[in-house]
């Protein structure tokens, strides 16, 4: 990469603002409300069987908010919520993989290889915000639990990882295997799919695929677009599901869940772009005085020389030339960034790098905050996203949303389809968050929004619900199994469960 070098900059004019004030504006917790009880009412499952619940997915359904997976996480995930009104119904015991704290960070051998969760902390110089809790954890991935688990949610696990022997092994961690299943395996050769049918599930909720197209946009597409690829043993890490394996993967997975006669709800998969995690951050979060702008305005003048010298020479488009072209101004600005999807020209001119300022339609990543502004190696000449290009991994592009879009909707289709076929309730998910994120969610009297730390709606991850998140998603799951299956199950009062933690 090739930095624009600054002869000078003062920093005392340039202070990075992230995120405006009153995005941190922490709301009161409501008191806690019992459920009302409904004098002589009669709670049946109707045709529905709850007496054997087991719950599939990822960290959705393993409780994982504010960074983490933690007891009391745990606790309030939408399977153990959902489990609690299934007893009122029939429903049995409902056991969860706890963690043992409430610090929520891994141990691998005594050294830690997963984060603390986050809190919301009040800072008299840095002002409010999330911030890892301080300690050390003491879940220990190699000490294994005893099972069976009714919630079989895995952090981080895609559709095609449910069927695969050696997910559960620690040998692999770091590699192919998962430190949260490795917990709760019943062998290091198990599946998931196998641990969950040898419990003899009478119903099920399985929400995955999530993952399948989120860890391509969280990296800032830093992943590959695997349309076409049918062998999820070739996939990174970052990479989007193609859509056909997907498909052949789900319906594996709803065969075996059925296969002993049980019902169950699937949910969708919500739009990803839409989320805190990245609506967060703005695209101008640039502050600058009149003079600094100047100094960068000269900086980059022969880069925008260059620019106009390829149009000239029919090797760039004007279209695109302008869209390269550097500007800086007093006032808010646009980050810098690279744009792998531009015209490489560093054949021609190595110092024009593919890069461009950031427009409202581009969506920097929440973790972008904290870099933004940063020094490069401690040189005050190179600052990230103003004299230095941030990299493919801070923003994701509207080219690389697209992806995730097309994926997205191609998974729900599957989704709804396969569950059509196997007479399943749905529980839209894409269409519950849409509606959390664009006008709020009341129930039980308290409006629930998407707004990063203060709607109450997701966790300070930026991408996990709260608790309070998770209790809409159950109630939403079921008023989807009360209209399947003829059951009256009621909902929960999302006034019991916290929008966020404050420390």
């Amino acid at each position: 990469m090739k930095n624009i070098s600054i002869a000078v900059i003062a920093l005392c004019a340039f202070t990075f603002v992230g995120c405006d004030d009153e995005d941190y504006i922490v709301l009161p917790e409501p008191a806690d409300k019992e459920t009302p009880a409904v004098d002589g009412t009669e709670y049946t499952s109707g045709t529905a069987d709850f007496s054997t619940f087991v719950s599939v997915g990822n960290s959705l359904t393993a409780g994982y908010s504010d960074g983490a997976l933690f007891i009391s996480g745990q606790e309030s995930s939408f399977p153990n919520i959902l489990a609690k009104q299934f007893a009122l119904a029939g429903g049995g015991a409902f056991s969860q993989p706890l963690m043992n704290d409430n610090l929520g960070g891994l141990l691998l051998g005594g050294n830690q290889i997963m984060g603390n969760r986050f809190y919301l902390k009040f800072d008299p110089v840095n002002g409010v915000g999330p911030v890892r809790l301080s300690g050390t954890p003491t879940t220990e991935v190699s000490t294994i639990l005893s099972g069976p688990f009714n919630n079989m949610g895995v952090p981080g696990a895609k559709s095609y990882h449910l069927g695969f022997s050696g997910y559960g092994n620690i040998a692999g961690v770091g590699t192919y295997a998962n430190p949260y299943y490795v917990r709760m395996a019943t062998s290091p050769g198990a599946t998931v799919m196998g641990d969950v049918m040898a419990q003899s599930p009478s119903f099920f909720s399985l929400w995955i695929g999530n993952n399948d197209v989120l860890s391509y946009a969280t990296s800032g597409g830093d992943g590959t677009d695997q349309k076409g690829n049918y062998d999820p043993a070739t996939y990174g890490g970052n990479d989007i599901t193609d859509p056909v394996v997907f498909k052949n993967v789900y319906g594996g997975l709803l065969q075996t869940l059925t296969s002993g006669g049980a019902k169950g709800v699937v949910a969708t998969i919500p739009n990803v772009t839409t989320i805190p995690y990245f609506t967060t951050v703005p695209y101008n979060a640039i502050p600058l005085d009149a003079a600094t702008a100047g100094v960068l305005n000269q900086a980059f003048a022969p880069y925008n020389g260059g620019l106009q010298l390829m149009v000239s020479n029919m090797l760039l488009s004007q279209e695109e030339a302008d869209r390269r072209m550097i500007s800086f101004a007093k006032g808010k600005n646009p980050v810098l960034m690279l744009d792998e999807d531009l015209t490489d020209l560093t054949a021609y001119n190595s110092g024009l790098t593919n890069m461009r300022q950031a427009t409202e339609t581009d969506l920097l990543v929440l973790p972008s905050k904290n870099f933004i502004g940063t020094l490069v190696g401690g040189n005050a000449q190179y600052i990230n996203g103003v004299s230095v290009p941030l990299g493919d991994m801070w923003v994701l592009t509207p080219e690389e949303q697209e992806k995730v879009n097309i994926a997205q909707l191609s998974y729900n289709e599957t989704i709804k389809d396969l569950a059509g076929q196997y007479g399943l309730a749905v529980f839209d998910a894409a269409s519950l968050l849409t509606e959390l994120i664009e006008t709020g969610i009341t129930q039980n009297g308290i409006t629930t929004t998407g707004v990063f730390a203060t709607g109450g709606g997701f966790s300070l991850d930026g991408v996990h619900p709260s608790p309070r998140g998770y209790a809409i998603m159950a109630n939403g799951m079921i008023e989807a199994i009360n209209t399947s299956y003829q059951s009256n199950l009621p909902k929960v009062n999302v006034g019991n469960y916290k929008g966020v933690y404050i420390q």
